[in-house]
């Protein structure tokens, strides 16, 4: 099988998990020398278990995005021992429940905020300049379709993507006459604890697993990537023809 991330550097956030480790193990069978972010080193080994089948062990960087002031020191340990970046993957997230808007705890809005976008904004600006040594830099953020269709309850999780949106496509627009490509990508509802949360009377078996979404990550983040700029559902991608 041709691999199509050869000797790619790919960090990858939310990685311990549902669409986050599938799309880890992808790119570690596409050849990509992974690092991967998540809350519990527990379940990030599991998922190292898993790409070792494939390629080199991932660098296991086990802590919460909210402490911000970690994301500078994790650009500075890798720029020490990568000397750049070519693929950035802004995967994780948090719902936080669904309630009224004015319901919410201000501690909740600002954790859900905080994990959903200023820690995207910080990776962004503390990695940008290894994303600028890489010739084919990817930059790729999970969206919901909630961040352009208004939902009821959805409050600060519909907000912080909207936001993030926002963000990346700015930048998008700012660095367009780079050898970037960025994007954002809805997964649509796939088989993941979030998805469980907010659909608890959806039927798991109607949905896809997220190991089936995982050739549009790839599409995102190969050489050939058409996309800059732009918000795409990954079953758009998936049905794109080169």
């Amino acid at each position: 099988m041709t691999q199509r991330l050869k000797n790619k550097v790919a960090l990858i956030t939310g990685a311990s998990r549902g669409i986050g480790a599938a799309v880890a193990k992808r790119f570690a069978q596409e050849g990509a020398q992974l690092i991967l972010i998540a809350r519990s080193s527990s379940d990030l080994e599991k998922v190292d278990d898993e790409i070792q089948k494939y390629g080199p062990p991932a660098v296991l960087v086990p802590f919460d995005l909210t402490d911000l002031p970690r994301i500078d020191d994790l650009a500075r340990s890798l720029a020490d021992r990568f000397g750049h970046l070519d693929i950035l993957v802004g995967n994780a997230a948090i719902l936080g429940g669904l309630t009224p808007i004015t319901h919410i705890k201000p501690s909740v809005w600002h954790h859900i905020i905080t994990t959903n976008l200023h820690a995207n904004w910080h990776l962004l600006r503390a990695c940008e300049p290894l994303l600028m040594k890489s010739a084919e830099a990817r930059i790729i953020f999970v969206t919901s379709e909630v961040a352009s269709d208004p939902h009821a309850y959805w409050g600060a999780y519909a907000v912080s993507k909207a936001a993030l949106e926002m963000m990346t496509k700015i930048y998008a627009a700012e660095i367009k006459h780079k050898g970037f490509k960025v994007n954002l990508i809805d997964p649509g509802s796939v088989q993941t604890d979030m998805c469980a949360e907010w659909m608890p009377g959806e039927d798991p078996s109607s949905l896809p697993f997220p190991e089936d979404i995982t050739e549009a990550f790839v599409r995102l983040a190969e050489s050939s990537c058409p996309w800059h700029g732009e918000t795409l559902k990954a079953q758009d991608i998936l049905l794109w023809k080169k």
